[in-house]
Order: C-alpha cells, then structure tokens, then sequence
C-alpha cells in the first residue's frame, strides 16, 4: 500500500481524525497536502497546509488549481454539535447538512481535473450515523447517508478515470473524545460497548483511507468500508432476561 510520489489532499486534516489520516499518508510516501480554516494548533511534520472553507467552491477551485498533481482526496471535514430537531430553525440544520454532504461534493468537483489526470481515488469518511437513528445529530446522520449514496453515483459516472469510495467510521478516541464521552472512565464504559472492546485511534482510520487510495484497492469503487469495532451491541441483547437463569450446581 506504499504512495510513493502520489500527492493527497486531506480536508479538515489538522486535528482529529483528519490528522491521524494526514499522518498516515505520510507513513505511505505519499506527499500530505492539509486544509481546513484555521491552521493546525500543533504542527504536522512533514505536511504542508493550505487555509480553505471547504463550502467555498471559488476557493476550493483556486487551491486544485494551485496544485501541479493531485492523486488522492480525502473529504473529512464535517461535524455537528448535539441538537435536537426542535432545539433549532431548519436553517441551522441545513448549515449541518451543507458542510458534510455539500461541501464534499463542492471540493470533488474542484478536484475532478486534477484527479481524472492522474487516475487517481476519492475517499469520503462517511458515519455509522448515517445508517442508524441519530438523535441529536439528526440532519448530521441524513448528511452521512447521502454522502455514501453520492459517493456511488459518483463512482459509476467518473469511472474509470476517478475511484470514490466511502470509509463509514464509528466511534474514535482523539482529543475532543471527552466532549461527546466524559472523563475518561467514560471513553472506556464507551468502548465496551463495542465488539472489539474499545474506540478506534486516528491512525486505524488513515490506514483504512491509504487502503483505499493505494493500488491495493485498484479494482474497489463505490464501495462502503465499515471501521467500527464491530458496531454496537444491540440494546435488546442487554434488556432480555433469556440468559438471565441462576447457574445451577451440579455434581462432580
């Protein structure tokens, strides 16, 4: 899976998942181009950033232009704070929808020449949240599933020049972990309810997106790839009382 000499692009790269990914592509060879509005609080070595409102499509246009080569884009920059329907206009969650669904799109089509030329992927970092109920995040969960269904129809109309797959991504431990989670008793009680026992790192993350990106996945597009642990438990296994039976002891 080794990038040598291709170049990415990885938006919302300075923190968090984003960076974790920006850092793996650095592992891979691969030369990291960063963008977000602010620059990073802690330099990325070895990562050169751009400043861009991934909503704003002339500036999107002028930073792909500035480029020479772009071989790989990675669409991460999103989010949402926790608001319930009514705790909002719909104005607010349109705001929410237009950064994580419009705003991929507006930088995938800022990209295309640039990355139809070099026959190079896209990587959208999709949500678990956006094939499951999400209450709170309501207009962020219907923003991640359109983005998976927009990542397959732009899939079928760039192929062959542009692969464009989606990464669905459940829960990871980063710096702001404890703003969604607690303490970090709370990260942990968190993590068990996952399969795999615990919350993925950044770097599980920008493994599976250099997967992705690399030659290994030559003949992947429009695919969905699930980096959840395993996903959730499910609720009913913890309420039914089937398995609830004392033990009985029995004689050696």
């Amino acid at each position: 899976m080794e990038l040598d000499g291709k170049v990415a692009v990885v938006t919302g790269g300075t923190r968090g998942v984003g960076a974790g990914i920006a850092r793996a592509f650095v592992r891979a060879g691969a030369e990291v181009v960063v963008c977000a509005r602010r620059p990073p609080e802690i330099p990325l070595p070895g990562i050169e950033f751009m400043p861009l409102d991934v909503r704003d499509a002339d500036a999107a246009g002028r930073l792909f232009a500035d480029l020479p080569r772009v071989d790989v884009l990675v669409n991460n920059a999103g989010g949402t704070p926790h608001r319930l329907l009514t705790e909002a206009g719909a104005d607010r969650h349109a705001r929410v929808v237009e950064l994580n669904l419009l705003a991929p799109l507006t930088v995938s089509l800022a990209a295309h020449d640039r990355l139809r030329r070099a026959r190079g992927s896209i990587v959208m970092i999709g949500s678990v949240s956006g094939g499951r109920p999400s209450p709170g995040t309501a207009a962020y969960g219907a923003a991640k599933a359109g983005l998976e269904s927009l990542a397959r129809s732009m899939a079928a109309e760039w192929a062959p020049d542009v692969r464009v797959n989606t990464l669905v991504v459940g829960m990871v431990r980063t710096e702001r972990s404890h703003l969604h989670y607690g303490d970090q008793d709370g990260v942990a009680a968190v993590g068990r309810t996952v399969p795999l026992g615990r919350l993925a790192e950044p770097s599980e993350v920008g493994s599976a997106a250099v997967f992705l990106a690399s030659e290994a996945a030559a003949y992947i597009t429009g695919a969905s790839l699930l980096v959840h642990g395993g996903g959730e438990r499910p609720a009913f296994l913890d309420a039914a009382t089937a398995n609830r039976t004392p033990a009985v002891d029995k004689e050696s």
